[in-house]
């Protein structure tokens, strides 16, 4: 089978793109000389001020990565015996390798979703542990935005959860790994962000900067104040301080800048539209049209296989033949025709062989 020139960027995921050149510039700014270690220097300081002014408020912890700032942010909210409640396909439940249980020490309630959305009844649910000395007691509940199914949480839906979690004595925590693509589909603003985040009601949250044109690096944002005041010691306990923790803050500086963060996010989400476009019609490939900028296909095992050997991307449902398509801030359009031909020309060939 004969297959066009392979894409020059894969589509297997957003975190195999490399890093944007603003961030890249700012970490050689901030290697000039020297500068005290664990946050006392005028990036962290700034930096730090920067997402107060994203969030009108809140306090912000830098870490190494989105495992570690789910797990800062989750233990400032629990104590023993308590539970997280979350999608059952979530990263806390599904991709951090038991991380949660294993240092946290608790249990999670994982429930299933069609979507990858928890919805306030499905909280409501679980009111009968409460008070049951047999019974872990549900003390957070952990949504993703956007979630690991490619869909976006709305600002009603948020609020509606935080609502319900709020009632129940819980808290909301927000998994924001791909935070900046659902701020660009609901708004592409910092009113769009803080809709639903502070203005909703969550608790803690993760933004993401790995996936979006960082090096590396995260930020817990604890937009209860009340929560972060132990935070600064248990970020050290669970080994996520960084001691030059100014090429972290840099790296943010330059992804807040002039919503540089939005930017690289809308060319994600576009380039996934593109993409969906490009495949729409291709025999034996079925596939909704993206919110954000990750699409799902299910295509013949054949067929996958020999596109996987072309240029690489991820299983996601072996049983259903469904896979994963990401889409990065840094795909051009050019990408995008390229892997759909490929696409088109392996499917093609496929049926020639059948028939």
């Amino acid at each position: 089978m004969q297959l066009p020139p392979a894409p020059d960027r894969s589509f297997a995921s957003d975190n195999a793109a490399g890093a944007h050149p603003d961030v890249m510039a700012a970490v050689i700014e901030a290697n000039v000389g020297h500068a005290l270690a664990y946050g006392a220097d005028r990036w962290t300081t700034e930096c730090t001020q920067r997402f107060r002014d994203l969030f009108h408020g809140g306090e912000t912890l830098l870490v190494f990565n989105g495992t570690g700032g789910n797990i800062t942010g989750l233990m400032s909210m629990l104590r023993p015996v308590d539970a997280v409640v979350c999608a059952s396909g979530s990263h806390i439940n599904a991709d951090e390798a038991g991380s949660a249980e294993q240092i946290l020490g608790v249990k999670l309630i994982d429930l299933p979703t069609d979507d990858g959305k928890l919805c306030p009844e499905q909280v409501r649910e679980l009111e009968w542990m409460f008070g049951n000395e047999h019974h872990v007691q549900p003390a957070v509940v952990s949504i993703t935005q956007s979630t690991e199914l490619g869909t976006v949480y709305t600002a009603d839906e948020v609020a509606a959860l935080a609502e319900t979690s709020h009632a129940m004595g819980m808290r909301l925590h927000l998994d924001g790994a791909r935070i900046a693509n659902a701020t660009d589909v609901l708004g592409s603003s910092a009113a769009a962000l803080r809709s639903f985040t502070v203005d909703a009601g969550v608790d803690v949250l993760t933004f993401g900067g790995t996936k979006n044109g960082m090096l590396g690096g995260e930020a817990v944002v604890f937009l209860d104040p009340v929560l972060a005041a132990r935070a600064p010691y248990l970020r050290k306990t669970v080994t996520q301080l960084p001691s030059k923790m100014r090429f972290v803050a840099a790296q943010f500086i330059a992804l807040l800048d002039n919503d540089l963060w939005l930017r690289t996010a809308r060319q994600a989400d576009t380039m996934a539209v593109e993409l969906f476009e490009a495949v729409a019609g291709v025999p034996g490939l079925d596939v909704d049209r993206p919110a954000v900028n990750s699409l799902f296909p299910t295509l013949p095992r054949r067929v996958a296989t020999v596109l996987q050997e072309w240029s690489f991307f991820w299983d996601w449902d072996v049983a259903r033949s469904q896979y994963r398509w990401m889409t990065a801030w840094d795909t051009t359009s050019a990408d995008v025709e390229r892997f759909a031909a490929g696409v088109a020309a392996a499917a093609a060939a496929d049926q020639t062989e059948r028939n």
